[in-house]
Formats: structure tokens, C-alpha cells, sequence
């Protein structure tokens, strides 16, 4: 009869398998950096802390001040500091940033996220309703953010930027206590920025790749002391990982890009199956398992590429202009002042009287217009152009091979490169006031969106081409998919040369 070793002989190992992980030397910085991210979370969310501090002030207290003098300048003036800080160098730096790294922001640095964790671990801890899973929450925020923040000026005034920025976060802190626990459920499905930094992560050359195989077969090794050859001291290996605390709701397992993935660090090296890792910025557009939702395919189209484009568009388009003179004398001959009036409050439209800065009702309903107006306009041609590209790709069984929201993606690419752009106009104005002028700056934004364009045609080319359909309805589909771009360069010719 066999003699076994008393439980308190009996021992755990949670230590990766030897056989299937490799030497440190051998992995890359990429994965080390990665893991290193897993050890010194105490470091992120300290950082995660400074940079809420850092927000909060900008955010806040120069809202409180003065008008800036004549003659103030960035480095001694706050509100002209904190202007420049968040439309200058923090959108169009996230936007570049998510790009090239993937959605770092959101998991290391971003406040809401962290505060709306933090609020969620300390909270009532409910379940996310049906409603607010809904996939379209942030295609309707960035909509009704983009318009809002250009009816209040949120560019050029704290207060308004305290109001959508403070707004947000106190929304992100409020959805937080309420639902989740230890979740970051504004992020996942309310946040006004996340379908835009989701669309963005896909074409990011760096990201948290997930092995399949690795991760379905992790089974630690059991080992032996020395001990256990005197004593027949069993060793029992533990065989459950440790659980890793997605809280953007991931499923991990299952994760094949970089879209939802927060960049956080958190499941780095997990079950050996998950490493930071570099990629071609093309993998997931064209790799077989990419599945993009109607929702985000309109946040693309009609979202980035449309109404943003618009809101950069209408303050030097000498259409708005012409519109609104034409109504006001209209109005005027008339004798119909209602909407000539500017007795708005500064929370509904823009109203700063000793900043000369004043709109009128009509300036209101003429932004709105011209917005909601040249958006749809210019998100209509595009989606009609990729819809019917997609629809003349037909497999041999005569359905449709390449959906429309799939072939869009294509076109992120030149999304990045065009709302970029029109941030890094901000950037330039806030310069110039500055005294900082640079003539070469109109060709480097149209290099940029030249690039963009470039990208996106390629990558519409390969996905048209690979299709099994016939050569003539692959050569319409590439026709139709030249038009988004054409639509796009000529809105960035009018605004960058003509205009």
C-alpha cells in the first residue's frame, strides 16, 4: 500500500512553463517592456494620479481668470498656457499617439479612465443596464460633442472647455459609482472619444497580440526539491493563472486587435499567451478574423471623415460667410431681428462681449447647419461610393463577399491623417499669435494628407483585389473607392490653398 505525504508537504507552483516561454535575451524589448508594465503598476497608477492632478488644475482654474491682457503670452499667461496644452499639443498628441502605440492614453495616462475606475471600486456596484450597451453611444457623443464644443467656442475659452471636459469627467465619475466593479464602463461605452481611438488603434504598428494556442494550452510544469527524493514529497502544480482585471471588459482569450485593447499593461505575459509585440500597420485591416460593426464603420464615415472635417472646415470657409450675410440682409429688409439677437448665455453660444466674441442666434443655427449640413454631405458620397464598391464584389455563389463596413476600415488611414491636420490647425493658430510662423507648414499638412490618402487607396486596392470576384467588378469597386479619396483631397485642397 502506497504511503502518501501529508498536506502540509504539498506545495503550489503558478510559475510559467520553462518549456514553452523564452529566456529573457531571447524575447524582444517590446514583450520585456510590456511585462515590466505588469511590475510596476505602481508606477502607472501614480502616474495615472499626477496626470489627474495636472488635468483637474488646467481644466478648472482658468476658468476663474481674467480675459488675457494685450501683450500676454503662453508661458505667463494661464488661460493661453492651458488653451495650448489641451487643443495644441494633447488632442492632436493623443490622436498621433493612438496611431503609432495604440490605445495607450486610454489604460496609462487618461483621467477619466482612472477616475472612473476608482469611482466604479468604490460604488454601488450595479449591473451595466441593456440600454447602455448600446453600440452606437459613442458615434452620438462625438456627434453631439463635436457640435456643441464649436457653438461655445470650446477651443478658444476655459469655460466652455471646463464645461464639456469637467462635464465629461463628472459623467465618467457618476457612471462609474453606480455600475461596474473595478470597471471602466464610461470608456467602453459612453465615452464621446473611444469609437475614434478604437478606429485609430487598428492601423497602430504596436500591440498586445494575443496566442491563441499558447493560451488554450498553458499547463504549468510540476517540479521537484530536493527533498522530494528523500522523502517522496509530492509536488502539485496550481493550474489556474492568475486572474488579470480587464477593465475595459475584454475578453482576452478571444482578443485579435488592437481596437478595444486599452494598451494597460495588465495582462502582459498572461498564461504566456499575451505580449506586446510589433505589427505591420496593415495586419488587422486585412487579416480574415477583423469584424467591424455597422456602428463604427458610421463613426469612420460619418463621425471622423464627415462632421469633424465640416467643424474644422466652416470658420475659414468663405461659404459660411456668404450664407450668413445673405440671410442677415434678408432678415434685416425684413424687419425680422429674432435671430439677430445675442443675448444667448456663453453655455449655449459663444457670448464674451469684452472679448468682442458674440454669436448671434443666427451664428448658432448657421454652425449647426453648416456642420450637420457639409458632414452629411460629404459622409453620403462616401458611404454610396463604398457601399456600391462592396456591392459589385460578388463571390462565384453570387453573394456579397466584402461588406461595406469592412471595406471602410480602408480608409483610416486617411481619417488619422485628416482630423490630425485639422487639430494641428489649432496648433498653428495658437503659434502664430505667438509670432511663430513657418511657410512650409501648408505643404507639410497636404504631405500628410497626400500619405493618408496614399495608405488608404492601398489599402482599399489589396482588399478589392484578393476578392474572388470577376476582374471587371473588381476593377468598378476600385473605381468607386477612389472616390472617398478624391472627396477628402479635394476638401483639404480647398482648405489648406484655396480658402
Amino acid at each position: 500500500m502506497t504511503e502518501h505525504p501529508p498536506l502540509s508537504n504539498i506545495t503550489f507552483n503558478t510559475s510559467p512553463n520553462p518549456a514553452s516561454t523564452s529566456s529573457a535575451e531571447s524575447r524582444s524589448w517590446l514583450a520585456r517592456l510590456g511585462e515590466g508594465m505588469v511590475r510596476h503598476r505602481k508606477v502607472i497608477q501614480a502616474i495615472q494620479w499626477i496626470v489627474v492632478v495636472f488635468y483637474m488644475a488646467l481644466v478648472i482654474i482658468p476658468a476663474f481668470q481674467p480675459i488675457p491682457p494685450e501683450g500676454a503670452h503662453l508661458w505667463n499667461n494661464l488661460r493661453l498656457f492651458a488653451q495650448f496644452m489641451f487643443w495644441g499639443i494633447w488632442w492632436p498628441g493623443v490622436m498621433l499617439a493612438t496611431m503609432m502605440f495604440g490605445r495607450v492614453w486610454c489604460g496609462v495616462f487618461c483621467p477619466e479612465g482612472t477616475l472612473t475606475e476608482w469611482a466604479s471600486n468604490h460604488g454601488l456596484g450595479r449591473p451595466v443596464p441593456h440600454w447602455l450597451k448600446w453600440s452606437g453611444w459613442p458615434f452620438f457623443a462625438f456627434i453631439c460633442t463635436t457640435i456643441y464644443g464649436q457653438l461655445i467656442s470650446v477651443y478658444e475659452y476655459p469655460q466652455a472647455a471646463l464645461l464639456i471636459l469637467g462635464g465629461s469627467s463628472i459623467g465618467a465619475l457618476a457612471i462609474g459609482f453606480i455600475y461596474g466593479r473595478g470597471k471602466r464602463i464610461w470608456c467602453r461605452h459612453l465615452c464621446p472619444a473611444s469609437g475614434v481611438f478604437a478606429l485609430l488603434a487598428r492601423i497602430a504598428p504596436v500591440h498586445f497580440r494575443v496566442d491563441r494556442a499558447a493560451w488554450d494550452h498553458y499547463t504549468p510544469v510540476a517540479s521537484t526539491t530536493p527533498a522530494a527524493a528523500t522523502t517522496a514529497t509530492i509536488k502539485i502544480v496550481k493550474r489556474t493563472a492568475p486572474i488579470v482585471n480587464c477593465a475595459p471588459l475584454i475578453d482576452i482569450r478571444r482578443m485579435t486587435g488592437a481596437s478595444e485593447c486599452h494598451a494597460c499593461g495588465r495582462c502582459a505575459g498572461h498564461r504566456n499567451a499575451v505580449t506586446l509585440a510589433a505589427r505591420t500597420p496593415w495586419r488587422e485591416i486585412f487579416a480574415p478574423s477583423t469584424r467591424v460593426g455597422t456602428s463604427e464603420a458610421l463613426t469612420l464615415i460619418f463621425g471622423v471623415l464627415g462632421m469633424a472635417t465640416a467643424a474644422f472646415q466652416w470658420t475659414v470657409s468663405p461659404w459660411f460667410l456668404k450664407i450668413k450675410m445673405a440671410i442677415a440682409e434678408w432678415l434685416v429688409n425684413g424687419d425680422h431681428y429674432l435671430l439677430l439677437g445675442d443675448e444667448a448665455p456663453w453655455w449655449i453660444l459663444t457670448h464674451y462681449p469684452e472679448a468682442n466674441d458674440v454669436f448671434t442666434w443666427l451664428d448658432g443655427l448657421l454652425v449647426i447647419g453648416y456642420i450637420v449640413g457639409i458632414g452629411l454631405l460629404i459622409g453620403t458620397l462616401i458611404w454610396v461610393s463604398v457601399a456600391l464598391a462592396a456591392r459589385c464584389l460578388k463571390s462565384t455563389e453570387g453573394t456579397t463577399s466584402l461588406s461595406w463596413q469592412r471595406l471602410s476600415i480602408a480608409l483610416i488611414p486617411l481619417a488619422g491623417a485628416s482630423i490630425f491636420v485639422g487639430l494641428s490647425m489649432l496648433t498653428s493658430t495658437q503659434l502664430k499669435s505667438e509670432g511663430w510662423v513657418w511657410s512650409g507648414l501648408p505643404m507639410l499638412r497636404a504631405a500628410l494628407i497626400a500619405g493618408g490618402m496614399l495608405a488608404s487607396g492601398g489599402m482599399g486596392l489589396r482588399l478589392i483585389i484578393q476578392n474572388d470576384s470577376a476582374g471587371l467588378r473588381r476593377l468598378a469597386a476600385v473605381v468607386l473607392f477612389m472616390l472617398p479619396l478624391a472627396v477628402m483631397g479635394g476638401n483639404w485642397y480647398q482648405v489648406l490653398f484655396a480658402w
